[in-house]
């Protein structure tokens, strides 16, 4: 018989649930009091630390300031940030900048995704491979920079004379890959694909692992081709780990610095938005310019963090990839 039907016993039923719901609030509310406790310093710190610069970069961009003329300091309101949107060097910068950033992500997010596939399915040497796929990110990003810089030079770079090894002659030993704009973009981000490739592929992995086999399985029975369930049942199921591989590397391409300031510096049309910031404030020392640059590329952040959580609608508290 039910109890919800006995008025007697119903009553009494009500009153229990609501002492255990009260039971678990109670606990749920000490658990968030002692992981205030426990992570509350740190968080003080981490917040201190990040947001004294903004704000310090935000104050500085409204002035018009250059560390040659400490004297001449001028309070000038957002003229920095209407010089910077209104001049064509920026427009170029950010158009290097997404291209680049797409390119990258977009190419990392397919190798990354058949790496992280073959490491999920391989059973014999995984611990090994995967480390051996580490191996390029474990390279420190200007070591890695100045390697593909010298492969790719002209005189000491065995690229050109592999190239001309494999066309019998016919490649040019002396051509040079950074004195072209296109051609430098695309050794910068080859060299951005293999360095950071496997940061993707193990972020994939992690949600690979998610799945629950018995899925997978249940479809290939029901007859399903690999494309169906890969698209019916493997990415929709790790779609929080794709939106935070993607993330976080859409995030890091698009503050790309080191490659590019070794390779051209910034020559030749291939300055990035982080470059441009380092030479305005940096070699012509217009530390309101900088500041205001690196301000925009702050906010720039921002938005794509942004654009990203509410496209891919992932509850990433809620998620266990």
């Amino acid at each position: 018989m039910s109890t919800a039907a006995d008025p007697k016993v119903a009553p009494d039923t009500r009153a229990s649930r609501k002492k255990a719901n009260r039971h678990l609030s109670d606990r749920a509310r000490g658990e968030r009091k002692l992981g205030w406790m426990l992570a509350g310093p740190a968080f003080v710190i981490m917040v201190g630390v990040t947001a004294y610069p903004i704000l310090q970069a935000v104050y500085t961009s409204l002035f018009n300031y250059r560390l040659t003329d400490p004297q001449g300091r001028e309070f000038v309101w957002f003229q920095n940030y209407v010089t910077a949107l209104t001049d064509v060097v920026f427009w170029r910068a950010m158009g290097v900048t997404l291209f680049i950033t797409v390119v990258t992500v977009v190419v990392e997010l397919i190798l990354g995704f058949i790496i992280a596939m073959t490491m999920h399915r391989i059973v014999i040497p995984r611990k090994t491979l995967r480390t051996v796929v580490l191996i390029p990110y474990s390279i420190i990003t200007v070591v890695s920079a100045f390697a593909w810089y010298f492969g790719f030079s002209v005189g000491p770079g065995f690229a050109n004379y592999w190239l001309n090894t494999l066309s019998f002659g016919a490649w040019p030993l002396e051509y040079d890959w950074f004195g072209g704009t296109w051609s430098a973009l695309a050794i910068i981000c080859l060299s951005e694909i293999w360095k950071t490739t496997p940061f993707m592929s193990l972020l994939l992995l992690a949600g690979l692992a998610q799945i629950d086999g018995a899925m997978e399985e249940a479809a290939k029975v029901d007859g399903a081709t690999f494309m169906q369930r890969l698209f019916r049942v493997v990415l929709p199921n790790m779609k929080a780990a794709v939106m935070v591989a993607l993330l976080f590397r859409t995030l890091d391409a698009f503050r790309i610095f080191d490659n590019i300031q070794i390779m051209t510096a910034g020559a030749r049309d291939t300055a990035s938005l982080s470059v441009l910031a380092y030479n305005a404030t940096i070699n012509r020392v217009e530390i309101g310019m900088g500041s205001a640059l690196s301000v925009i590329l702050f906010l720039c952040v921002v938005l794509i963090a942004l654009l990203f959580i509410r496209g891919f609608k992932v509850d990433l508290a809620g998620g266990r990839g």
